[in-house]
């Protein structure tokens, strides 16, 4: 897998606009691949975002969302400088996170 996620957070006025490109093939398991086997599903199945520490955003995915996911989800009452971590976790228990300081 590439990066695992990019982040990017920008306030205007009280308002803070987190956008979030997260790397991962996620297969939906109705797939073959060319020897005609089904491709196992793999997939993100939770989704959380906090602010400051804070938790302001959790998703439950299926396996119906497309490769490579774009979330964008808006904060009230974040600043510049403030932190904004996310983090996921597939259906074969791999997980991952990362962090933006809001500009």
């Amino acid at each position: 897998m590439a990066d695992p996620m990019r982040i990017r957070a920008q306030a205007q006025g009280d308002k803070t606009t987190v956008r979030v490109l997260m790397s991962h093939e996620m297969e939906t398991g109705q797939r073959k691949d060319s020897a005609g086997k089904i491709v196992p599903a793999w997939f993100i199945q939770e989704v959380s975002a906090t602010h400051n520490g804070k938790t302001v955003m959790t998703a439950q995915w299926g396996p119906s969302v497309a490769k490579n996911p774009f979330l964008q989800f808006v904060i009230k009452g974040a600043k510049a400088g403030d932190k904004v971590a996310i983090s996921w976790k597939d259906n074969k228990g791999d997980s991952r996170s990362d962090e933006a300081v809001v500009s």
